[in-house]
């Protein structure tokens, strides 16, 4: 149980990370305008809310996991 939140823990913090990776580059090419803005800034968007889905969940597991040890 204890390696599985291990694991948990170490996608969560994966999961985090790129999220803050692709909110900067959104909010960059935001600020900045131009082609590039136009053409990723709504993917980079989804992307993002999409690996927040993703680290909710893996937070959730967490919980799930902590509550069944007890």
């Amino acid at each position: 149980m204890i390696a599985r939140m291990k694991n948990l823990s170490i996608l969560l913090t994966i999961a985090l990370a790129a999220v803050v990776i692709v909110l900067l580059v959104g909010l960059i090419a935001m600020a900045r305008g131009g082609e590039f803005n136009r053409k990723y800034g709504n993917k980079l968007m989804r992307a993002r809310v999409a690996l927040q889905g993703l680290a909710v969940i893996l937070f959730l597991l967490i919980v799930f996991t902590a509550s069944q040890n007890g």
